[in-house]
């Protein structure tokens, strides 16, 4: 009687693993938290930052407070000449006028570096192919905003912006000798004498 019923098990784990049940695999979800859904709701907000009118205050009011926003990160000036001059070649003078002048004044010009993103990656494909690393196929998908705001004094003096609005990568990895391929990560280190 348990012979009929392990016959069926069998079966039906076979079959699951042949077919592939994607859902089985494992995903991952980045966020980092902010008060933006959307690259383009990002975006919206940071349009609305105005260079030599904008003021922290109004800022804070956009969701750009490093102390009120989560992930927002406070930028010293040292920081922004390590950015605008990475090296001997870019002078002061080639830079953008507020900066120049906001780098003028050292401990009074600070920066705001904003990079929410929504990150998606999910394995999908064969489990048993995957499970014993023949083939791992996996899809990411979502957006990364990033943002840098400097202030002379509590007032925004340049504004730059880039990023990734629509982030989507496939990536197939294929290992012939499944499980063996990274046999060298698995075992300890041989020690010589």
């Amino acid at each position: 009687m348990w012979a009929k019923y392990m016959n069926k098990i069998i079966i039906f784990l076979f079959i699951l693993i042949i077919t592939g049940c994607s859902g089985m695999l494992p995903s991952v979800k980045q966020t980092t938290k902010s008060p933006w859904k959307t690259f383009e709701g990002a975006k919206l907000s940071f349009d609305k930052i105005e260079a030599n009118k904008t003021t922290s205050e109004d800022l804070k009011k956009l969701g750009f407070d490093p102390f009120e926003t989560p992930n927002v990160k406070l930028v010293t000036y040292l920081e922004l000449i390590e950015r605008f001059m990475p090296n001997q070649s870019i002078r002061l003078e080639d830079l953008d006028i507020g900066v120049q002048q906001c780098l003028k004044v050292r401990d009074l010009c600070q920066g705001y570096e904003i990079s929410p993103k929504i990150i998606n990656s999910k394995r999908y494909g064969n489990v048993f192919m995957d499970l014993f690393n023949f083939r791992r196929k996996k899809i990411t998908r979502g957006w990364i905003f990033d943002a840098l705001i400097v202030l002379k004094e509590g007032l925004v003096v340049h504004k730059v912006w880039g990023g990734e609005p629509n982030v989507s990568r496939i990536e197939d990895k294929k290992n012939p000798l499944g499980p063996l391929q990274d046999i060298n990560k698995a075992l300890p280190p041989i020690k010589l004498m």
